[in-house]
């Protein structure tokens, strides 16, 4: 079962990076000759998952450095591998470790086909997660005289990012308007009524029948790793067993590395950090904002549940406000504290309550009856539909969070501001 299973996984790879069965067996053996063709593999594979361009014209020097630092960015810091010659010429059996590393940790199968699948309908992308922000405070130094950095460039800078930006968002509109004429011209034209319409990619086929060849041959490209990949599924067994005889062997020969034990910090890699600056400091970084971020969470919850107290003392205060001007300001108090509240379990919520991936627009009518989404959400969970009044809410509440953010940082800056302005002998300085 062996054959069998090497050729599934090589078939569910992406065409343009589909090494030949063979290639996996002299790496096996370390054959030199198949080097090349698997730092080309890593390299196509991790360009992909990193969304960065490549060509068959890369050279092998600048392939070698990114796989490396690739490699060593998600966590695998084998040194053997570092330690490999820049030329490519030989290590075909730790790049098969590293291989099968990446198909393990990484679930590299589903990704890249989550990534190079055929898209028919219209899509966005929709991010509510929040972002780790660095401590701005740690690694911070004094700056000196040949550091200092003129006002007028940074505001020239943020001038001309202003300026990219609105001129993005503009653009942005004008899809938006373009897409909702076509979703509303084809509308109840598609045989699925969940969709009811026609997406960019259908119209113009219907337009141009002749790319229906083109298609044909995508759909049936993929088709084919996704048999491939449900083989591998029921073969995979045999190639993990295989894959304990290649580290049997190595163990034999002394290539095992004994110093798995050693602390993260002492590992360090060696000239291809320069080239990989992901991996700075990220896991401390991480660490300390999940500590600093709990504990912030547990005083905000203590003072919500003050302020809460509070707030209905005042509502039973009021009985004697009239009803419909009560209703009103209850709902808007009701709807600002559950903003914060939301605020406050995004901290730590579970990724499952994220909503992070590719969605697929779908117009949905006014009815009350047709509320129950406007897309389908793509990710590694399960597929669920998500409305537009969902995704705007969290988006509220991450902007709540921002300002939040900006106001204390403007603090800050007006204090070390004064504290400077108090340094100064025989000058006045006026806030602006």
């Amino acid at each position: 079962a062996l054959p069998a299973a090497v050729g599934a996984l090589c078939r569910a790879l992406p065409p343009h990076a589909r090494p030949a069965p063979d290639t996996l067996r002299l790496a096996r053996f370390d054959r030199p000759q198949a080097s090349l063709d698997f730092w080309r593999l890593l390299y196509v594979l991790l360009k992909q998952i990193h969304g960065g361009r490549w060509t068959e014209s890369d050279a092998i020097g600048a392939r070698v450095r990114f796989v490396k630092s690739a490699l060593w960015y998600h966590g695998y810091g084998r040194p053997q591998l570092q330690q490999l010659p820049a030329d490519g010429s030989a290590g075909s059996r730790e790049l098969l470790l590293a291989f099968s590393w990446l198909l393990h940790s990484l679930g590299l199968l589903q990704r890249l086909l989550a990534r190079n699948r055929v898209r028919t309908g219209d899509e966005t992308s929709v991010c509510t997660c929040e972002d780790q922000l660095l401590n701005s405070q740690e690694g911070t130094t004094e700056a000196g005289p040949e550091d200092r950095v003129d006002v007028r460039y940074l505001q020239w800078l943020n001038g001309r990012l202003r300026l990219q930006w609105g001129s993005l968002h503009t653009q942005h509109q004008e899809q938006c308007k373009l897409l909702h004429k076509i979703h509303l011209f084809t509308s109840g034209s598609h045989v699925d009524q969940n969709l009811g319409h026609f997406s960019v990619t259908e119209t113009d086929l219907i337009r141009q029948p002749e790319n229906y060849k083109q298609l044909l041959q995508l759909l049936e490209s993929e088709t084919m790793q996704l048999e491939a990949f449900l083989e591998w599924k029921q073969l995979e067994p045999v190639y993990w067993q295989w894959m304990e005889t290649v580290l049997d062997d190595m163990a034999e020969e002394g290539n095992i590395c004994e110093s798995q034990d050693a602390h993260v910090e002492n590992r360090r890699l060696p000239e291809v950090i320069s080239s990989c600056p992901w991996a700075d400091k990220l896991t401390g970084q991480m660490d300390r904002l999940s500590r600093e971020l709990k504990a912030l969470q547990e005083q905000l919850q203590q003072l919500v549940a003050q302020r809460r107290a509070a707030w209905w003392e005042k509502v039973a205060a009021r009985e004697e406000l009239q009803k419909e001007r009560f209703s009103a300001t209850a709902r808007k108090i009701q709807e600002s504290v559950e903003l914060k509240l939301r605020g406050l379990t995004s901290l730590h919520a579970p990724k499952e309550n994220k909503m992070h991936g590719l969605c697929r627009l779908v117009l949905r009518n006014k009815h009350p009856a047709s509320k129950e989404g406007s897309g389908q959400c793509v990710s590694k969970e399960a597929v669920r539909a998500v409305s537009a009044a969902e995704v705007i809410r969290e988006l509220q509440v991450r902007e709540a969070s921002l300002q939040r953010e900006l106001e204390q940082l403007r603090q800050e800056c007006r204090h070390r501001l004064d504290e400077i302005a108090e340094g100064l002998q025989g000058v006045i300085c006026i806030s602006p």
